[in-house]
């Protein structure tokens, strides 16, 4: 059982804040409907649980649907919209132009479950496709036109693509697989220890920051930080300090401001917990990989195809980003979307 919580604001329609600055012209067009809906949800490690939902629906109303998931730190809002003009964590990804624009897509994106830092219990990708399934039925969305998920949104399409095969037509796996790399898991259990050492010392904040700092080195390649930091060190205070640490603090400290320590423990864990059968799948897959990416290595993208076997094919990217190729490389990376989402579909077995 759900509950319906939701508002919704139009063009013609939409107020302005007093003394707000004026929205941006591609934002102030497109209509949006964001809510909650309350849900009850038997997850798989944490028991029977009470949670709400929040979501953000923006495009027009009769364009095909989309739900885009992002990584752990993502969030409903993807992209500047009447409701809310502010860019979104997708953004660049959503703009006139691209494959998933706004004037031609409805996307639907939803805070994962535990991303409020107010559940502190296992979470696994299959409580986030449940979610997910339960927010399509309240939204009376019969079937998705895609998932378009990366890295941990990817996870959460597959586990969507097992156990609720109905509700989506295709799905978009962007750097993310049927399992965790032993070498990426790793990087997150290191990350993880460096949050406890935090929490010992009553120091949330530069545990979380630091861990963040580690990530991005996982995220990003040799290649990228030689082509930007290759500067020599400097001596401060009389310590040295190397180019690339500003870069690493800034990272850390936006990140700290806008993610919950619980939430990013439950989820980091929820990442290594993931595992999916890709012969279960039945729905067609278009997995795409970046050469260089070190958490999610090619050799994972091939296995995930040849283990979808004829409801899987293969797409790879040359980038110096890694595994924020998605974000960074953006241009490119719509290119392929452009030509995935086009491929027609095929007969379903």
């Amino acid at each position: 059982m759900s509950s319906f919580l939701c508002e919704a604001i139009h063009p013609s329609r939409a107020p302005a804040a007093a003394g707000a600055p004026p929205r941006p012209a591609a934002a102030s067009v497109i209509p949006a409907l964001r809510g909650s809906i309350d849900a009850v949800l038997a997850m798989r490690y944490a028991g029977t649980r009470r949670l709400r939902l929040q979501y953000e629906l923006a495009g027009p109303e009769d364009a095909p649907v989309a739900l885009l998931a992002g990584g752990i730190s993502a969030h409903r809002h993807v992209a500047a919209n009447a409701l809310d003009p502010s860019p979104g964590w997708a953004q660049g990804l959503l703009d006139v132009g691209r494959a998933l624009n706004l004037s031609r897509w409805r996307i639907l994106a939803f805070d994962y479950v535990g991303a409020d830092g107010e559940l502190d219990a296992p979470i696994d990708t299959a409580d986030q496709a449940d979610a997910a399934a339960l927010l399509l039925e309240a939204l009376g969305i019969d079937a998705l036109h895609a998932f378009v998920g990366y890295s941990y949104g990817a996870q959460v399409g597959l586990q969507l693509a097992v156990r609720h095969p109905q509700r989506l037509r295709r799905l978009l796996a962007i750097s993310g697989a049927h399992r965790p790399h032993p070498y990426a898991a790793a990087w997150r259990a290191l990350q993880r220890k460096v949050v406890a050492l935090g929490q010992l010392q009553c120091a949330d904040a530069q545990g979380l920051s630091l861990a963040r700092q580690f990530a991005m080195l996982s995220y990003r390649t040799p290649e990228e930080f030689a082509a930007r930091f290759d500067v020599p060190p400097v001596l401060c205070n009389g310590r040295v300090r190397v180019a690339a640490e500003d870069y690493l603090d800034a990272a850390g400290a936006k990140f700290v401001a806008r993610m919950p320590t619980t939430a990013w423990l439950r989820l980091s864990e929820s990442i290594d917990l993931h595992r999916v059968d890709p012969a279960q799948v039945r729905v067609p897959v278009s997995v795409i990989a970046v050469e260089s990416d070190r958490l999610v290595p090619l050799a994972d993208a091939v296995a995930l195809q040849e283990g979808l076997g004829c409801h899987g094919r293969l797409r790879v990217l040359r980038s110096d980003y890694g595994h924020d190729a998605f974000l960074k490389d953006s241009v490119r990376m719509d290119a392929l979307l452009a030509s995935e989402l086009a491929a027609p579909l095929p007969a379903r077995t």
